[in-house]
């Protein structure tokens, strides 16, 4: 069986088992006659979930043989002895599991495939399980010890109710693989497997023959030949002119081209700029920067049309309307223009719906870290603003305004390890950010460290906090 074919079977029996039709997902896996050590991973899973453990032991037997380094294997073999009430060689395997992490917390098999974390600190918890069935109380509890020293925050309340339960002699419940995971063939080879069109279609683009629609391979045919170049610029709107420099839009309204390129120049303006059609496009092109061309028959041929000039453009002629072009800096870049003289109602209005965002949400500065000095407000006085533009432009900084999070403590909270928050009851915290669901980051005074969200109430955001 070629790679082509076992990367199809895998593909296949993994959708399988997204559409929930498990029997046939191990009817293919079963199917592969070289299965690498995921696939027997994957297999095995598949018979745990059918509580076939003898099956799922060979499985796991397979993948471990495929590859000695692969500690949810070992992990999982240790669950399905576990299952069997085989202790002794659970914990063997648990160990296993836990020596093959290598002194790492965790690791992530999501670049392997399998979207799954496996922690240290799990499979510590799991050994020391084990070891209470077996009556080694003490040594349940060591595991533990070593379980709370590499423990994450996310694993805390797991961890803690096992040592609690351990101190009692009391069992506690099982840390089990989803066996509904598996290791997933790479997307980008699966993408490989569908046949390619790289020819693709042949289409028909200019032909004399009416309404010709040939796509296969033939001859060329006579093609249109356009001999009065002078006769078809004639009949377009405007007057043809070459491009002599490139210019490069600084507003909305101006045409970016280069040297050679032919616009139709509709109307010039006093400020020396001219309104062009170019490529369907209507815009503004400084009209130093073009040449008319002369199509009668005693005229020379346009200089440029070849190749470009060498000389340096001319200045940019300035617009005389009384317009500023102000550059915004946001998560991007962008450009709104307006009469110079604006109040900052209308600044910052039309800078609120150009980012679909209300507009006493936003805050404006002159540089990109505002200060008290920098930042621009309704009490700011605007013609010392519109003073800082140079030749008609201006740039600003702008960023949202983020409200404080404060809560409110329901309880009092005493913190058992150096990182926690401890708090009375009544006390204001202020929220600095969100662990997970079960824990927060917050300062409260000129203390700050995690605490347990359970413990505390939001507070609802006043006018002023905003």
């Amino acid at each position: 069986m070629t790679f082509l074919d076992t990367l199809r079977q895998w593909d296949d029996a993994v959708t399988c088992v997204d559409k929930k039709n498990l029997p046939e997902a191990l009817r293919i896996f079963l199917a592969i006659e070289e299965p690498n050590s995921k696939i027997y991973f994957n297999i095995g899973c598949l018979h745990l979930l059918n509580k076939d453990f003898d099956a799922a032991e060979k499985a796991f037997d397979g993948s471990i043989r495929k590859d000695e380094h692969l500690a949810v294997a070992f992990f999982q073999r240790g669950i399905t002895f576990y299952k069997k009430e085989r202790l002794e060689e659970c914990l063997g395997d648990f160990t296993n599991a836990y020596k093959a992490l290598r002194g790492n917390q965790l690791i992530d098999y999501k670049a392997l495939g399998l979207r799954y974390k496996l922690f240290a600190c799990e499979v510590l918890h799991n050994m020391a399980l084990v070891e209470a069935h077996l009556g080694n109380w003490k040594n349940a509890q060591e595991n533990l010890q070593k379980a709370l020293d590499c423990k994450t925050e996310s694993k805390l309340n797991l961890i803690d109710k096992a040592f609690r339960s351990i101190l009692k002699q009391k069992l506690f419940k099982l840390v089990e693989f989803p066996s509904s995971e598996l290791f997933r063939p790479n997307k980008h080879y699966v993408a490989e497997l569908e046949k390619k069109d790289y020819l693709g279609k042949a289409k028909v683009v200019a032909s004399v023959v009416p309404q010709d629609q040939f796509s296969g391979f033939a001859p060329l045919q006579p093609q249109v030949i356009f001999s009065n170049l002078p006769v078809i610029l004639f009949t377009l709107e405007g007057k043809a002119h070459i491009v002599l420099f490139e210019l490069f839009p600084e507003t909305s309204d101006e045409l970016a081209v280069v040297p050679g390129n032919i616009v139709f120049v509709l109307q010039k303006g006093a400020d020396n700029w001219a309104t062009v059609i170019f490529n369907g496009r209507k815009g503004l092109v400084p009209y130093n920067y073009l040449q008319p061309l002369d199509f009668s028959p005693t005229s020379k041929r346009p200089e440029g049309i070849d190749t470009p000039p060498t000389r340096e453009p001319p200045m940019r002629p300035k617009r005389k309307d009384n317009t500023c072009v102000i550059k915004i800096h946001f998560t991007f870049t962008f450009a709104i223009s307006l009469p110079l003289g604006s109040s900052y109602e209308v600044l910052i209005d039309k800078i609120g719906k150009k980012l679909k965002l209300e507009a006493t949400s936003l805050i404006l500065s002159y540089i990109l870290s505002e200060t008290g000095e920098s930042v621009i407000n309704a009490k700011t006085d605007m013609k010392s603003v519109w003073n800082r533009a140079k030749d008609g432009r201006l740039t600003m900084w702008c960023k949202p305004q983020e409200p404080q999070i404060s809560f409110i403590a329901l309880h009092t909270y005493e913190s058992s390890n150096p990182e926690d928050l401890s708090f009375q009851e009544g006390d204001k915290i202020l929220l600095l950010s969100r662990i997970n669901q079960d824990w927060l980051e917050g300062q409260c005074g000129e203390k700050t460290g995690i605490f347990p969200a359970s413990f505390v109430e939001e507070l609802p955001i006043t006018q002023e906090d905003e």
